[in-house]
Parts: structure tokens; sequence; C-alpha cells
């Protein structure tokens, strides 16, 4: 064998352990990647029962049931399709009716989700309780949740 010959199949050899070490890494990491989904998307694609994803939308109003223990089930939408929730465990502070929500879990079909975790989104105009409650004291706090702007005074 000669010095070129040995160099391309050193190379060659190395090329293909990076191969065999990136499809170790893409098996991996499968297991661990979850898609984002609304109630429509789940139902358009068709997701096959035990699919592990995100499922995010709106808490449909009047859909909360609260169970035995720390059960609880309700209803997510996107205003055109409803998935069913169930979910046992502690609710975020901001998990309301009405309000958007992520959950993650997985799809049991027929319309049906089981969550392992609750995620309380909000607007734009959240602010912090601690720091809503500093504003009060020191006059600038305004309903919206906004401080106003200061103007500069003139002398």
């Amino acid at each position: 064998m000669t010095r070129k010959q040995r160099r391309l199949a050193l190379i060659g050899a190395a090329g293909l352990v990076l191969c065999v070490a990136a499809g170790l890494v893409l098996v991996a990491m499968r297991d661990s990647i979850v898609f984002f989904y609304g109630p429509t998307e789940i139902v358009e694609k068709g997701l096959a029962p035990g699919t592990r994803m995100r499922l995010g939308g709106l808490v449909e109003t009047g859909s909360l049931e609260r169970g035995p223990g720390q059960r609880i089930a309700f209803s997510i939408t996107d205003s055109k399709t409803t998935v069913r929730v169930r979910y046992e465990g502690l609710l975020p502070d901001l998990f309301r009716e009405g309000q958007g929500v992520v959950t993650e879990g997985v799809f049991e079909g027929a319309g049906s989700f089981k969550a392992d975790s609750v995620l309380a989104k909000h607007d734009e105009t959240y602010m912090p309780r601690e720091v809503a409650d500093t504003l009060k004291k020191q006059g600038h706090w305004q309903p919206g949740g906004t401080p106003p702007t200061k103007t500069p005074s003139t002398p």
C-alpha cells in the first residue's frame, strides 16, 4: 500500500466514524425533541395516539373541572377545534379560563390529551406583583399595568 492509499483509507475511516457518531446523536435526540401543535393542526395532521408533543391554545371558558386531589381537566381551543386535556398537579398562578396556555404531554387520540406539565402564557402587559405593588406605593400605578412615562420637568 502506498502512502497515498494509506492516507485515503485513514480519511475514509475517520469520515465513517463521524457519520456513525452523528447518526447516534440524532437517534438519541429523537426522543427529546417535542413539537408544538395547535388543536386544529392535530386534527389536520392525523397524529397517532401516543405521540409526545406540546399543545397550545386558549383555555376554553367554562371547561375547567377539578377532580379529587390535584386532578384537573380543561379544554384547549383555537376557536376552530377543541382538545380535552387531563392534568394532575399544581397549575401555574397565571392559569385561568380564556388565557393562553402551553401543555406538554402525550396525545391519546379522539381529541384527548394527557399533560405532564402546564405553562401559562401572559400578555405583553404582564407585570410581576412585587413591581406592581411598589408602583402603587409610589403612586405611579396605572390600571392597564404600565407605569406612566415621566416627562422631563423644566426648571
